[in-house]
């Protein structure tokens, strides 16, 4: 029983080691597939080491160390150890492949866990890919629907031409006497649609003399015939003509050129009515008096001219009609008198003669003096004498008949104040230096007008050195008002004046001065009551300097528009009449693009880098391309802005597409009655990030802006440029102005960047070409961008919300300033890292397109000489021309001041001659304009929420800027 149960009890009892022994194994697997695997091997190595340690140890022991038991027998010991060692090393084996075992299926599980999550980051992209394309369709469903509504309001599209016929002869109840004449009751308005361009005829000078009563100077008609041919509203068909111009010139008298003619009034009369358009009546003709020498002829006095209107200088109280007939700038400025001074004389009419001809003005004359300094030498001069008139008689004419001639007449009382207060001027030093002649010295010519007026003492160019050194200049008008409306003499020294810088101050009562109607001569002279006389001297040191400058600079406005040639002249006068017709001017051309045709390739797709247009939140969709509005304010220009732009650059003779004054509407408009085209920021709620970026929102309607590239044998940089614009948004389309002297060969790749790339080669390899008014230019917003100019997205998008809040300015991004060169004097460029700039460099800068066409068309030839014969300094030309019209900085935006491009050869600008030519730039323009337009800023423009410290919640307008 003992034995049976003692051998029961151990086979349970091995059972149950087995079953421990089993336990312990599951265990230590659960163990190992629950736990780390670097944490198993870890704990493996200390088992090793510690059982490395133990055995090595145990066999290190000296002899008799380990003595068996005394109730155990010496081999029953060792078979037992070694029993133990090899069921270790069975267990070391069994885990080594457990752990092997499970090694390989965490290795499986991990490869699957990556691959479901490789699977589930495509899963992700595409649903947000789908996301971002329906909130795309969503925004170009907005777009359409937009779009929709507005072209249910069609613009109205330009009426054709309307022309007059010769069988036009509408009734018009006329005046009870000629005298009283209007443009309502004298002039016919039906051969002058508001859409026939204004076609003038003139009457052909050898079929108007054969006949003429009186001998008229060749010379001016020659003057005239060519000053005609170059002004656009000239025609050959007297048929269509809404405007008749009858030239009668200079009457040629054998008793002296200033002496008055002797001409038949009825004679003259008579041969008025026998033109052959005269209609009976002389509506709409314009009998246009010129003279060369004279100063007091005036041979259509008492003459009956009907419904013609009159242009000439000289006109008497009762022979001008208000509103109809136009009082003309003097000719020439030529002294006559004296035979002492004809070498004088003589020298001073060839350089007339070379101003009559010259259709460009005196921009480039290089004796008009510069209008700086505001104080010159002389606060005052006059040069003038009385009563030498000999026996020209002062002519009234009276409108019932009756001419009333008076002889040499006294001195009158204001005479004698003049002269005492011209004395006490001169004499008094307190107000600084005057130039103040009352008598001509006998060495000079004079050249007496009428009676009743000052004559002028000695020729042009005497004049104009004594003008050139005063900062203003006395003007006394007629002593006989009340006869004279205008004179030859007073015009005279008005185009002397302002032609010199020299301020004009008109004492007495305001004649008519050339186109009063429409100049504002306030805002170019002074006009000084005769009771002021005595405190002149006070009221003039007392103007501010800049009010002086300004004074100065509008005169040098007029004078460059209306006096300069005689074209100004005569197209100055026609814009009076087509000016009260309501009939715009004709539209400024564009230039013909020589467009080369190429193939584009489709660029790969590529990850956004940071700022570009798919990197931003929320960036709108592509839009199909729009042009920009033209010509929508076509009549507002001769109503409501007609005497504007009559006083401002660059005058009123031609029409623009758009200029960037146009007026802008109120805020609440675009959400009533006027939201045609605007697109406000959240539908005008407003907002930030991803709803600022849908939107271009601001005050202007929805736009496009066009991109011109100019480029110069660098066709890998040109072509990386473009591709980096690949869905840029709002670019309309991308022109490539190719001034290489090869054209681009067939195997360039040109990218598809999603909008037109247009390639324009030019007549000549110049850089004014980069301002060129190229005929696809279609947007009002221009970005100027040179090949090597690296800007992101956002940048190019930021500068364009920008530009569109300042339409009048440059916009961009590298700054530059013009420094004071105080060892040498005049001006320098400088590209220095500075806190206030004057330029933004046009290699990446918006402008708007107005300002290419006066660059090309109005601004001076010797600016765009000078950047072809340096080829350099188009963007300095740029910012004068933009600072001289606005009398405003250029706008600096981000904090970008130069451009790096890896790659490219070194460009011109890095040498020390780009720099010297620059400055020679700089002070040759200032030469031309007559001062230093550029204007000074300390300050740039970033976004509104830049360097804004924002709730978490909350999103800032762009992420990079």
């Amino acid at each position: 029983m003992v034995a049976s149960r003692n051998g029961h009890f151990n086979k349970n009892g091995q059972h149950k080691m087995t079953d421990n022994f089993s336990s312990i194994v599951i265990r230590i697997k659960r163990f190992f597939t629950t736990t780390r695997l670097s944490r198993v091997a870890f704990i493996f190595l200390i088992i090793f080491i510690a059982f490395h340690y133990f055995t090595h140890h145990l066999f290190k022991l000296p002899s008799g160390t380990l003595q068996p038991e005394p109730n155990l027998p010496y081999s029953s010991y060792r078979l037992r150890d070694l029993k133990h060692i090899n069921e270790l090393n069975r267990i070391k084996r069994s885990v080594s492949n457990e752990l092997r075992d499970l090694e390989g299926k965490r290795n499986q599980i991990q490869d699957d866990i990556s691959l479901h999550q490789n699977s589930l980051t495509k899963i992700e992209q595409t649903v947000k890919k789908a996301q971002t394309e329906l909130e795309t369709l969503k925004r170009q469903i907005i777009q359409l629907k937009n779009e929709q509504k507005e072209a249910e309001k069609p613009k109205m599209a330009a009426p054709a031409r309307l022309l007059a016929t010769e069988t036009d002869n509408v009734h018009i109840n006329p005046p009870k006497h000629y005298y009283k004449c209007q443009m309502q009751d004298c002039f016919d308005y039906s051969r002058c649609s508001l859409t026939s361009q204004f076609p003038v005829y003139v009457y052909p000078h050898k079929a108007q003399t054969d006949e003429t009563p009186f001998s008229t100077t060749s010379f001016v008609l020659d003057v005239t015939r060519t000053a005609f041919q170059s002004i656009p509203y000239m025609t050959s068909d007297p048929a269509v003509a809404c405007l008749y111009v009858v030239v009668l010139g200079e009457v040629e008298s054998t008793s002296g050129a200033n002496s008055q003619p002797i001409v038949d009034k009825s004679t003259m009369s008579d041969w008025l009515h026998s033109l052959p358009h005269w209609r009976g009546d002389g509506r709409n003709h314009l009998l246009v008096y010129l003279s060369r020498q004279s100063t007091a002829q005036n041979p259509l006095l008492g003459v009956d001219v009907g419904r013609a209107m009159i242009a000439q200088t000289n006109f008497a109280t009762g022979q001008f009609r208000f509103g109809f007939d136009i009082v003309m700038p003097t000719l020439t400025l030529v002294g006559t008198g004296q035979q002492n001074a004809a070498s004088e004389e003589d020298g001073d009419k060839s350089n007339m003669e070379e101003w009559l001809m010259n259709d460009g003005g005196l921009w480039s004359d290089d004796d008009i003096p510069l209008q700086v300094p505001a104080m010159r030498d002389f606060l005052l001069s006059f040069q003038g004498q009385w009563g030498i008139a000999g026996e020209i008689p002062l002519s009234q004419y009276n409108p019932e008949g009756k001419v009333n001639v008076e002889k040499q007449p006294s001195a009158s009382p204001f005479y004698e104040i003049f002269i005492e207060s011209l004395t006490l001027m001169k004499d008094n030093k307190l107000h600084g230096k005057f130039h103040l002649e009352t008598k001509c010295p006998e060495d000079r010519i004079a050249t007496p007008g009428y009676s009743s007026e000052w004559a002028l003492c000695g020729s042009f160019s005497s004049r104009a050195s004594i003008l050139s050194r005063s900062t203003f200049t006395l003007i006394p008008s007629s002593d006989k008002l009340d006869l004279l409306i205008s004179t030859s003499l007073l015009t005279a020294r008005i185009g002397e004046a302002l032609r010199s810088g020299a301020i004009p101050v008109i004492i007495g009562r305001k004649e008519m001065l050339p186109f009063s109607e429409y100049i504002e001569w306030e805002k170019a002279a002074l006009f000084i009551p005769q009771a002021r006389i005595t405190e002149l001297s006070f009221l003039l040191i007392n103007f501010p300097h800049a009010d002086i400058l300004a004074l100065r600079r509008q005169g040098r406005f007029l004078y460059d528009t209306y006096f300069s040639s005689a074209r100004y002249l005569l197209e100055g006068m026609l814009s009076v009449v087509r000016t009260r017709l309501q009939i715009p001017p004709v539209a400024v051309e564009d230039t013909t693009s020589d467009v080369v045709p190429h193939k584009s390739f489709k660029i790969d797709e590529h990850d956004p880098a940071p700022g570009d247009a798919a990197s931003e939140f929320g960036m709108p969709p592509l839009e199909p391309p729009t042009a920009s509005l033209r010509f929508v304010r076509n009549f507002t220009g001769v109503t409501m802005d007609a005497r504007n732009n009559w006083n401002n650059i660059p005058g009123p003779f031609s029409l623009f597409p758009s200029v960037p004054e146009d007026r802008i509407l109120p805020t609440d408009a675009q959400f009533i009655g006027s939201t045609d085209g605007f697109r406000p920021i959240g539908a005008g709620e407003g907002g930030t990030g991803r709803i600022f970026q849908e939107s271009l929102g601001g005050n202007c309607r929805k736009e496009q802006f066009t991109i011109v590239l100019l480029t110069y044998e660098r066709d890998e940089v040109l072509l990386q440029a473009v591709e980096r614009l690949h869905d840029l948004p709002y670019l309309n389309k991308v022109i490539v102005v190719w001034n290489s002297p090869s054209p681009p060969q067939d195997h360039l790749r040109w990218p598809d960047i999603g909008v037109e790339v247009v390639v324009i080669t030019p007549e000549k390899n110049s850089l004014n070409n980069r301002f060129m008014p190229w005929d696809q230019i279609e947007t009002d917003a221009v970005l100027s961008l040179d090949d090597d100019a690296h800007l992101r997205h956002d940048e190019i998008l930021f500068g364009f919300r920008v530009w569109r809040q300042s339409r009048n300015r440059v916009v961009g991004f590298p700054g530059r300033f013009h420094a004071w060169d105080i060892r040498n004097g005049g001006w320098a460029y400088n590209s220095n890292y500075t806190c206030e700039l004057s330029m933004v460099l046009t290699g990446a800068a918006f402008i708007h397109k107005y300002y290419m066409y006066l660059y090309t068309y109005w601004m001076p030839s010797p600016i765009r000489d000078t950047v072809d014969e340096f080829m350099n300094c188009e963007d300095i030309a740029m910012n004068f021309l933009v600072s001289h019209m606005t009398r405003q900085p250029p706008v600096k935006v981000t904090s970008r001041w130069t451009f790096r491009c890896p790659g490219c050869p070194m460009a011109l600008s890095q040498s020390q001659e780009h720099f010297e030519e620059r400055h020679k730039c700089i002070n040759r323009f200032v030469k031309v304009f007559g001062y230093m337009p550029l204007v000074f800023t300390q300050f740039r423009v970033d976004s509104i929420l830049f360097k804004t410290r924002l709730p978490h919640d909350k999103q800032k307008c762009f992420k990079f800027i």
